[in-house]
Order: structure tokens, then sequence, then C-alpha cells
């Protein structure tokens, strides 16, 4: 009588198996759910930009870069019209908290440019704006790529300017 069993080998060979189709659909899984917080980010930005880069907003503390959590006392204020919208204020899908959005608001020495950006998860992203390399106001809407990794570990940034 034969043993109806399977051996050492086989199982282990059917174990690895699983192990690199999981490890694959893990990676893949991991690159999609990326590029879907990429385009929400995208998607976010392009709305908050057509909302307040018509006339560029200038901060109580001057020009320069803040976090849109920061600033939104400040633009309740300034448009009571959008209270409804800045009372959940988007941020980015990956890292936001409560006191931090890691969407970020700059603008110009004389407040007539301004931009709003955040770093993208993707390193692949194909770069659209290649003539700056730091989220700049008045650089255009596109993806740049930056000299120094963001909060999401790469060097591309989406941003949208006027």
């Amino acid at each position: 009588m034969k043993n109806q069993g399977f051996t050492l080998i086989e199982l282990l060979v059917v174990i690895t198996i699983i192990g690199i189709l999981a490890g694959t659909i893990l990676i893949v899984y991991g690159q999609a759910t990326a590029s879907a917080r990429d385009a929400r980010r995208k998607t976010e930005l392009q709305q908050i930009g057509r909302m307040f880069l018509t006339t560029c907003y200038m901060p109580k503390s001057g020009p320069g870069s803040y976090d849109l959590a920061a600033l939104a006392d400040e633009l309740q204020n300034k448009y009571p019209q959008y209270s409804g919208k800045l009372a959940s204020l988007p941020g980015d899908p990956k890292l936001k908290t409560n006191e931090r959005s890691y969407y970020e608001y700059a603008v110009s020495e004389d407040g007539t440019k301004c931009a709003i950006y955040a770093n993208l998860e993707r390193e692949n992203e194909p770069v659209t704006l290649p003539g700056i390399s730091n989220p700049t106001p008045g650089g255009g809407t596109g993806v740049l790529q930056s000299s120094a990794d963001g909060w999401n570990g790469t060097d591309k940034y989406f941003q949208v300017s006027n």
C-alpha cells in the first residue's frame, strides 16, 4: 500500500509559489493604491485652485508657504461664502491630521501669484513642469520634480498655480 500524502519538497514548492503570488499581488495593490491617492490629490488641489486662486490670499503672516489647515480659520473669515466647504478642508489622503493637511499654499512677495501643491507618492509620475524644481507661485499647473524628497517620500509634486 502506497502513502497518499505529499512529500516535504512538494509542500515547500507549493508554499514558495503561493508566497511569490502573494508578494506580487501586494506590490500591484500598493502601486494601485498610491496611484489612486495621487489622483485624489490632483483632483482636490484643482478644486481648491478653482475656488481660491482667482485672487490670491495674503495670509496675516505675510508671503511664504503655509499648510492649508493652518490657514483654515483665516480663510473662513475672509471667504464666509465658502465656510461650509472650509469646515472640512481636504488633505493628503495618506497623511492628513487635524493639525496638518499636507496641502501647502504658497504666495509671492507681492501677493499676485500663488500656488497650492502636494507631494505625490508615485516616483514614476511624468513631469509636466520641467522649468521649475520647487513649487512656485505663478509656475503653472502640473507635476514638477524637486531637488529633495517630500513628506510622501518622492521628489514629485503636483501644483496648481495662477
